[in-house]
Protein backbone atom coordinates (compact mmCIF):
# COMPACT_ATOMS: atom_id res chain seq x y z
CA UNK A 1 0.00 0.00 0.00
CA UNK A 2 1.06 3.51 -0.86
CA UNK A 3 2.80 4.89 2.47
CA UNK A 4 0.65 8.25 1.76
CA UNK A 5 -2.53 5.96 1.47
CA UNK A 6 -1.75 4.34 4.60
CA UNK A 7 -0.49 7.03 6.86
CA UNK A 8 -4.55 8.69 5.70
CA UNK A 9 -5.84 5.35 7.15
CA UNK A 10 -4.08 5.21 10.54
CA UNK A 11 -5.37 8.86 10.98
CA UNK A 12 -8.76 7.46 10.76
CA UNK A 13 -7.88 4.79 12.93
CA UNK A 14 -6.63 7.16 15.44
CA UNK A 15 -9.64 9.27 15.30
CA UNK A 16 -11.99 6.20 15.72
CA UNK A 17 -10.26 4.95 18.46
CA UNK A 18 -10.62 7.96 20.39
CA UNK A 19 -14.96 8.15 19.06
CA UNK A 20 -14.64 4.39 20.30
CA UNK A 21 -13.13 5.97 23.75
CA UNK A 22 -15.56 9.04 24.42
CA UNK A 23 -18.39 6.70 23.58
CA UNK A 24 -17.09 4.81 26.48
CA UNK A 25 -18.28 7.89 29.03
CA UNK A 26 -21.53 7.77 27.71
CA UNK A 27 -22.48 4.37 26.98
CA UNK A 28 -21.05 2.12 29.68
CA UNK A 29 -19.73 -1.11 28.05
CA UNK A 30 -21.28 -4.70 29.82
CA UNK A 31 -19.10 -6.67 31.72
CA UNK A 32 -18.15 -9.73 31.28
CA UNK A 33 -18.85 -12.97 33.19
CA UNK A 34 -16.06 -14.78 34.90
CA UNK A 35 -18.05 -17.32 36.72
CA UNK A 36 -16.09 -20.80 37.16
CA UNK A 37 -13.32 -18.94 35.53
CA UNK A 38 -9.89 -19.42 37.68
CA UNK A 39 -8.64 -16.71 39.24
CA UNK A 40 -5.29 -16.40 40.89
CA UNK A 41 -4.52 -13.45 43.05
CA UNK A 42 -0.72 -12.72 44.04
CA UNK A 43 -0.68 -11.03 47.77
CA UNK A 44 -4.53 -12.39 48.56
CA UNK A 45 -3.90 -12.52 52.03
CA UNK A 46 -4.55 -8.94 53.02
CA UNK A 47 -5.38 -5.45 51.56
CA UNK A 48 -6.47 -4.87 47.66
CA UNK A 49 -5.81 -8.63 47.42
CA UNK A 50 -8.09 -9.75 49.89
CA UNK A 51 -10.83 -7.55 48.31
CA UNK A 52 -10.22 -8.77 44.76
CA UNK A 53 -10.49 -11.98 46.19
CA UNK A 54 -14.29 -10.91 47.91
CA UNK A 55 -15.56 -9.32 44.78
CA UNK A 56 -14.49 -12.41 42.28
CA UNK A 57 -16.30 -15.07 44.55
CA UNK A 58 -19.58 -12.40 44.68
CA UNK A 59 -18.98 -13.30 41.08
CA UNK A 60 -18.83 -16.70 41.14
CA UNK A 61 -15.22 -17.63 40.09
CA UNK A 62 -12.78 -20.22 41.10
CA UNK A 63 -10.35 -18.60 43.24
CA UNK A 64 -6.83 -19.33 44.18
CA UNK A 65 -5.20 -17.43 46.41
CA UNK A 66 -1.28 -16.80 47.11
CA UNK A 67 0.10 -15.68 49.98
CA UNK A 68 3.76 -15.17 51.72
CA UNK A 69 1.32 -15.71 55.04
CA UNK A 70 -0.69 -18.80 55.41
CA UNK A 71 -2.85 -17.19 58.55
CA UNK A 72 -3.93 -14.33 56.20
CA UNK A 73 -4.41 -15.61 53.38
CA UNK A 74 -6.44 -18.81 55.34
CA UNK A 75 -8.45 -16.24 56.85
CA UNK A 76 -9.02 -14.55 53.54
CA UNK A 77 -10.39 -18.14 51.81
CA UNK A 78 -12.86 -18.34 54.81
CA UNK A 79 -14.45 -15.02 53.81
CA UNK A 80 -14.80 -16.07 50.47
CA UNK A 81 -16.15 -19.38 51.51
CA UNK A 82 -18.82 -17.42 53.18
CA UNK A 83 -19.55 -15.42 50.30
CA UNK A 84 -19.77 -18.83 48.27
CA UNK A 85 -22.44 -19.46 50.79
CA UNK A 86 -24.32 -16.63 50.60
CA UNK A 87 -24.35 -17.30 47.16
CA UNK A 88 -25.93 -20.42 47.25
CA UNK A 89 -28.64 -20.10 49.60
CA UNK A 90 -32.05 -19.44 48.22
CA UNK A 91 -33.35 -17.25 51.20
CA UNK A 92 -33.70 -13.21 49.94
CA UNK A 93 -32.51 -10.48 51.92
CA UNK A 94 -35.88 -10.30 53.84
CA UNK A 95 -35.56 -13.85 55.09
CA UNK A 96 -37.97 -15.37 52.33
CA UNK A 97 -37.06 -18.64 49.86
CA UNK A 98 -37.88 -17.76 46.76
CA UNK A 99 -37.27 -18.62 42.99
CA UNK A 100 -35.14 -21.69 44.06
CA UNK A 101 -35.04 -23.40 40.65
CA UNK A 102 -33.68 -20.18 39.10
CA UNK A 103 -30.71 -20.35 41.40
CA UNK A 104 -27.92 -22.31 39.59
CA UNK A 105 -26.47 -24.91 41.77
CA UNK A 106 -22.59 -23.73 42.98
CA UNK A 107 -19.89 -25.51 44.64
CA UNK A 108 -17.25 -23.30 46.75
CA UNK A 109 -13.75 -23.61 45.38
CA UNK A 110 -11.29 -21.74 46.53
CA UNK A 111 -7.63 -22.73 47.15
CA UNK A 112 -4.75 -21.19 49.19
CA UNK A 113 -1.33 -21.58 48.28
CA UNK A 114 1.77 -20.12 50.25
CA UNK A 115 4.17 -18.65 48.23
CA UNK A 116 6.75 -15.97 48.73
CA UNK A 117 6.77 -14.32 44.78
CA UNK A 118 9.74 -12.39 44.87
CA UNK A 119 11.56 -16.32 44.50
CA UNK A 120 11.54 -17.60 41.21
CA UNK A 121 11.21 -21.14 42.34
CA UNK A 122 8.75 -20.60 44.44
CA UNK A 123 6.70 -18.90 41.86
CA UNK A 124 7.14 -22.20 39.23
CA UNK A 125 6.90 -24.99 41.84
CA UNK A 126 3.40 -22.87 43.32
CA UNK A 127 2.32 -22.46 39.82
CA UNK A 128 3.19 -26.14 38.81
CA UNK A 129 1.08 -27.24 41.55
CA UNK A 130 -2.50 -25.09 41.08
CA UNK A 131 -2.13 -26.76 37.20
CA UNK A 132 -2.01 -30.34 38.88
CA UNK A 133 -4.72 -29.65 41.21
CA UNK A 134 -6.97 -26.83 39.96
CA UNK A 135 -5.81 -26.77 36.49
CA UNK A 136 -5.34 -24.28 33.34
CA UNK A 137 -6.15 -20.59 34.65
CA UNK A 138 -8.40 -17.75 33.08
CA UNK A 139 -7.44 -14.78 35.27
CA UNK A 140 -3.59 -13.72 36.68
CA UNK A 141 -3.96 -10.62 39.06
CA UNK A 142 -0.45 -9.72 39.59
CA UNK A 143 -1.38 -7.48 42.94
CA UNK A 144 1.43 -8.65 45.50
CA UNK A 145 3.78 -5.56 46.82
CA UNK A 146 5.91 -4.39 49.04
CA UNK A 147 7.56 -0.92 50.40
CA UNK A 148 10.86 -1.04 52.02
CA UNK A 149 9.96 2.82 53.76
CA UNK A 150 13.78 3.96 53.67
CA UNK A 151 15.50 6.84 52.27
CA UNK A 152 17.71 5.51 49.51
CA UNK A 153 21.62 6.11 51.36
CA UNK A 154 19.87 4.29 54.46
CA UNK A 155 18.45 1.90 52.89
CA UNK A 156 19.89 -2.01 53.02
CA UNK A 157 20.32 -3.58 49.75
CA UNK A 158 18.77 -6.48 50.54
CA UNK A 159 15.49 -4.36 50.78
CA UNK A 160 16.19 -2.75 47.58
CA UNK A 161 16.24 -6.24 45.90
CA UNK A 162 13.21 -7.77 47.75
CA UNK A 163 11.01 -4.37 46.46
CA UNK A 164 12.04 -5.17 42.95
CA UNK A 165 12.10 -8.88 43.16
CA UNK A 166 8.45 -8.40 44.88
CA UNK A 167 6.70 -5.37 42.76
CA UNK A 168 8.60 -5.69 39.23
CA UNK A 169 10.59 -9.08 39.21
CA UNK A 170 7.21 -11.39 39.93
CA UNK A 171 5.33 -10.10 36.91
CA UNK A 172 7.73 -12.26 35.12
CA UNK A 173 7.58 -14.99 36.64
CA UNK A 174 4.07 -15.43 37.54
CA UNK A 175 3.43 -14.58 33.63
CA UNK A 176 6.10 -16.85 32.25
CA UNK A 177 4.44 -19.97 34.12
CA UNK A 178 0.84 -19.18 33.10
CA UNK A 179 1.42 -17.17 30.10
CA UNK A 180 2.36 -20.18 27.34
CA UNK A 181 -1.39 -21.93 28.04
CA UNK A 182 -3.29 -18.69 27.33
CA UNK A 183 -1.18 -18.56 24.48
CA UNK A 184 -2.15 -21.60 23.02
CA UNK A 185 -5.90 -20.90 23.60
CA UNK A 186 -6.15 -17.35 22.91
CA UNK A 187 -7.59 -16.98 25.93
CA UNK A 188 -6.99 -15.14 29.55
CA UNK A 189 -6.79 -12.27 31.34
CA UNK A 190 -3.45 -10.57 33.08
CA UNK A 191 -4.06 -7.89 35.57
CA UNK A 192 -1.26 -5.71 36.54
CA UNK A 193 -1.51 -3.37 39.80
CA UNK A 194 0.82 -1.17 39.85
CA UNK A 195 0.68 2.57 41.32
CA UNK A 196 0.41 6.13 40.20
CA UNK A 197 4.12 6.28 41.59
CA UNK A 198 4.70 4.18 38.38
CA UNK A 199 3.82 7.12 36.31
CA UNK A 200 5.33 9.56 38.53
CA UNK A 201 7.58 9.33 41.04
CA UNK A 202 8.11 11.65 44.59
CA UNK A 203 11.28 12.09 47.04
CA UNK A 204 12.19 9.52 49.28
CA UNK A 205 10.69 6.29 48.28
CA UNK A 206 13.39 5.30 44.96
CA UNK A 207 13.28 1.82 45.17
CA UNK A 208 9.36 1.52 45.36
CA UNK A 209 9.15 3.85 42.41
CA UNK A 210 11.51 2.25 40.39
CA UNK A 211 9.82 -1.18 40.75
CA UNK A 212 6.59 0.24 39.79
CA UNK A 213 8.18 1.77 36.87
CA UNK A 214 9.55 -1.33 35.68
CA UNK A 215 5.79 -3.61 36.09
CA UNK A 216 4.18 -0.64 34.36
CA UNK A 217 7.01 -1.09 31.62
CA UNK A 218 6.88 -4.96 31.80
CA UNK A 219 2.86 -5.16 30.97
CA UNK A 220 2.81 -2.32 28.17
CA UNK A 221 5.76 -4.42 26.28
CA UNK A 222 3.53 -7.81 27.00
CA UNK A 223 0.82 -5.69 25.77
CA UNK A 224 2.27 -4.76 22.38
CA UNK A 225 4.15 -8.50 22.10
CA UNK A 226 0.17 -9.73 22.25
CA UNK A 227 -1.03 -7.44 19.38
CA UNK A 228 1.54 -8.37 17.18
CA UNK A 229 1.45 -11.97 17.69
CA UNK A 230 -2.77 -11.45 17.24
CA UNK A 231 -3.48 -12.83 20.41
CA UNK A 232 -6.46 -10.74 20.90
CA UNK A 233 -8.43 -13.30 23.19
CA UNK A 234 -5.46 -12.22 25.89
CA UNK A 235 -6.65 -9.36 27.57
CA UNK A 236 -4.56 -6.79 29.80
CA UNK A 237 -5.48 -4.56 32.29
CA UNK A 238 -3.10 -2.25 34.08
CA UNK A 239 -4.12 -0.51 37.36
CA UNK A 240 -2.58 2.85 38.99
CA UNK A 241 -4.11 4.10 41.48
CA UNK A 242 -3.12 7.00 43.56
CA UNK A 243 -2.38 6.30 47.50
CA UNK A 244 -4.65 3.69 48.68
CA UNK A 245 -5.17 3.76 52.59
CA UNK A 246 -4.22 0.40 53.17
CA UNK A 247 -1.45 1.34 55.86
CA UNK A 248 1.51 0.58 53.51
CA UNK A 249 1.88 4.62 53.07
CA UNK A 250 0.83 5.40 56.97
CA UNK A 251 1.11 9.32 57.24
CA UNK A 252 1.88 10.29 53.79
CA UNK A 253 0.73 14.03 53.88
CA UNK A 254 0.30 16.44 50.79
CA UNK A 255 -0.19 20.14 51.29
CA UNK A 256 -2.86 20.71 54.30
CA UNK A 257 -4.96 22.87 51.27
CA UNK A 258 -4.98 20.44 49.04
CA UNK A 259 -5.38 16.88 51.17
CA UNK A 260 -9.64 17.32 51.47
CA UNK A 261 -9.30 17.16 47.79
CA UNK A 262 -6.51 14.34 47.16
CA UNK A 263 -7.33 11.88 50.56
CA UNK A 264 -5.98 8.51 50.05
CA UNK A 265 -8.29 6.27 48.31
CA UNK A 266 -10.75 3.93 50.10
CA UNK A 267 -9.00 0.32 49.33
CA UNK A 268 -13.08 -0.85 48.66
CA UNK A 269 -13.50 2.14 45.85
CA UNK A 270 -9.84 1.60 44.30
CA UNK A 271 -10.47 -2.35 44.02
CA UNK A 272 -14.39 -1.59 42.79
CA UNK A 273 -13.01 1.00 39.94
CA UNK A 274 -10.48 -1.64 39.06
CA UNK A 275 -12.92 -4.79 38.88
CA UNK A 276 -14.90 -2.63 36.64
CA UNK A 277 -12.48 -1.93 34.02
CA UNK A 278 -11.00 -5.79 34.15
CA UNK A 279 -14.89 -7.02 33.42
CA UNK A 280 -14.68 -4.24 30.67
CA UNK A 281 -11.12 -5.14 29.28
CA UNK A 282 -10.32 -1.64 29.85
CA UNK A 283 -6.41 -1.90 29.25
CA UNK A 284 -5.73 0.69 31.82
CA UNK A 285 -7.26 2.26 35.08
CA UNK A 286 -6.22 5.33 36.69
CA UNK A 287 -8.05 6.38 40.19
CA UNK A 288 -9.09 9.19 40.79
CA UNK A 289 -9.16 10.58 37.25
CA UNK A 290 -6.62 13.60 37.54
CA UNK A 291 -3.91 10.99 37.65
CA UNK A 292 -4.66 10.77 34.12
CA UNK A 293 -4.04 14.61 33.57
CA UNK A 294 -0.79 14.36 35.81
CA UNK A 295 0.87 11.86 34.07
CA UNK A 296 0.33 13.97 30.61
CA UNK A 297 1.75 17.32 31.84
CA UNK A 298 4.44 15.54 33.29
CA UNK A 299 4.91 14.18 29.67
CA UNK A 300 4.69 17.57 28.07
CA UNK A 301 6.03 20.14 30.67
CA UNK A 302 9.73 20.39 30.91
CA UNK A 303 11.26 19.23 34.75
CA UNK A 304 11.70 22.43 36.21
CA UNK A 305 8.12 23.09 36.10
CA UNK A 306 7.14 19.63 37.22
CA UNK A 307 9.42 20.74 40.44
CA UNK A 308 7.27 23.78 40.56
CA UNK A 309 4.35 22.02 40.61
CA UNK A 310 5.46 19.37 43.09
CA UNK A 311 6.43 21.63 45.53
CA UNK A 312 3.47 23.87 45.19
CA UNK A 313 1.51 20.70 45.75
CA UNK A 314 3.63 19.57 48.88
CA UNK A 315 3.89 16.49 46.63
CA UNK A 316 7.79 16.74 46.51
CA UNK A 317 8.17 15.27 50.24
CA UNK A 318 5.09 14.09 50.61
CA UNK A 319 6.46 10.76 51.80
CA UNK A 320 8.68 12.13 54.29
CA UNK A 321 6.74 11.84 57.53
CA UNK A 322 5.88 8.12 56.05
CA UNK A 323 9.36 7.77 56.30
CA UNK A 324 10.05 9.07 59.48
CA UNK A 325 7.84 7.19 61.43
CA UNK A 326 8.71 4.05 59.40
CA UNK A 327 12.33 4.73 61.18
CA UNK A 328 10.54 5.69 64.50
CA UNK A 329 9.05 2.22 64.33
CA UNK A 330 12.02 0.80 63.52
CA UNK A 331 13.98 2.53 66.13
CA UNK A 332 11.39 2.16 69.00
CA UNK A 333 11.48 -2.02 68.43
CA UNK A 334 15.42 -2.18 68.16
CA UNK A 335 15.37 -0.47 71.52
CA UNK A 336 12.46 -2.66 72.74
CA UNK A 337 14.34 -5.41 71.74
CA UNK A 338 17.49 -4.26 73.25
CA UNK A 339 19.10 -4.48 69.79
Amino acid sequence: MNIFAEFFLVILKVLWAFVMAGLKWVVRPKEKSVAGQVCVITGAGSGLGRLFAKEFARRRAVLVLWDINSQSNEETAEMVRQIYRELDSPVTKDGVVSGVEEIPPFQPQVYTYVCDVGKRESVYSTAEKVRQEVGDIDLLINNAGVVSGHHLLECPDELIERTMMVNCHAHFWTTKAFLPKMLEMNHGHIVTVASSLGLFSTAGVEDYCASKFGAIGFHESLSHELKAAEKDGIKMTLVCPYLVDTGMFRGCRIRKEFEPFLPPLKPEFCVTQAMRAILTDQPMICTPRIVYMVNFMKSILPFEAVVCMYRFLGADKCMYPFLAQRKQAMNNNEAKNGI
